[in-house]
């Protein structure tokens, strides 16, 4: 029976021996923070902390205080990274979580300085980011103001690469300045991390103390893993169309003989990109399907000519497997003009999601 015309599937054990094949990649002893932000990149977030802290993480990375006090009770306080720059305003309810907070700025650190109980501050170095970070020339001073502060303990150092999955030239230069950043200190900077999914694959060597993957683990950029989320929908509307007969808004999609066309229900405001128009291929009955017209809020069409015996009823496979037939995240991204994070955490609170280990 039918309980909703749009789900995701979420492998949970995928999550974990993803998260495992990520450790043993990288040096003996080094920690690893799963990212779970943005809802865990569309998956569910406490289903895949869970998932993920199975495999061997040992640490939850998030972006906001919402998305941290989710997480509570999984794991010790300490071991959830919030990464987002927060406002000073903001530095009671940050203090509050217990959580490690990540620090960019002195504002903040004034701001964390009168806690009641000491905050575990990450300070965040700009190394060539260029968007969150206190400058180098900055780092010691704000590095002695967080150790001299009685609501405050360093608890990590850390820095975020720019182009890691391209450029290994400019990641090394942001390595080497860290390391160098860190020397002048003048105080232990606690947890050293540099490394994101594209860092920990292509320079393990960079890993440090810990390493943050968020796409990886969920089956994505990294060769080996295993997509841990497939997007169902289901054809709700079949009809025959005649040479010239148009398709969807704007008519972008003209017939160029007698055809057969299925509604599908997922639209964009499911995460299917409009940039999808008359681009790319959904899976019906182990075949691909071309995606025609223009992609509107609740549905999509499909050009199902091709395909023996389409019902009202049959599952869509948007991204996933259908017999020998895969279509993955990077795949759609492609279609899209966009990346593999964006469409994994475009897929909307209409999409039912399904959980399995």
């Amino acid at each position: 029976m039918i309980t909703s015309q749009r789900w995701a599937e979420v492998d949970l054990g995928a999550v974990s021996a993803n998260c495992d094949l990520i450790r043993r990649h990288l040096p003996k002893g080094t920690r690893l923070f799963a990212v779970v932000k943005a809802q865990g990149y569309g998956h569910g977030a406490v289903p895949v902390a869970h998932a993920a802290l199975e495999g061997g993480a040992t640490g939850l990375a998030v972006a906001t205080l919402e998305e941290a006090t989710q997480l509570r009770g999984l794991v010790d306080p300490e071991q959830i990274l919030v990464m987002g720059g927060l406002l000073p305003a903001q530095a009671g309810r940050a203090a509050a979580t217990r959580c490690s907070i990540a620090v960019s700025s002195h504002e903040l650190a004034e701001a964390l300085a009168g806690a009641a109980e000491q905050v575990p501050v990450h300070l965040k170095i700009d190394t060539g980011m260029g968007r969150f970070g206190c400058s180098p020339e900055e780092a010691p001073g704000l590095a002695r103001y967080i150790d001299e502060s009685p609501g405050m303990r360093l608890a990590g150092t850390w820095t975020h690469f720019a182009k890691s999955e391209s450029d290994e030239a400019m990641t090394r230069r942001q390595f080497e300045l860290l390391l160098d950043t860190i020397s002048r200190l003048g105080v232990g900077p606690g947890i050293r991390h540099a490394c994101n999914s594209a860092g920990a694959r292509n320079h393990p060597d960079f890993a440090l103390d810990a390493v943050r993957c968020g796409i990886s683990i969920y089956g994505c950029e990294w060769p080996g893993t295993k997509p841990a989320l497939a997007l169902r929908s289901v054809v709700t509307h079949l009809k025959a169309v005649e040479k010239g007969s148009t398709v969807g808004y704007g008519s972008l999609w003209r017939a160029g003989g007698q055809a057969s066309v299925a509604t599908v229900a997922i639209g964009y405001a499911d995460g299917v990109h409009r940039a999808r128009a008359n681009r790319g291929d959904v899976l019906l009955r182990g075949r691909r399907a071309s995606l025609i017209g223009m992609v509107s809020m609740d549905s999509i069409t499909l050009d199902v000519s091709d395909v023996p015996g389409v019902q009202v009823g049959d599952t869509a496979t948007l991204i996933g497997r259908d017999g020998d037939q895969v279509i993955t995240a990077e795949e759609v991204a492609e279609w899209s003009n966009t990346i593999s994070y964006e469409v994994l955490t475009s897929i909307g609170p209409r999409v039912e999601r399904r959980y399995s280990e």
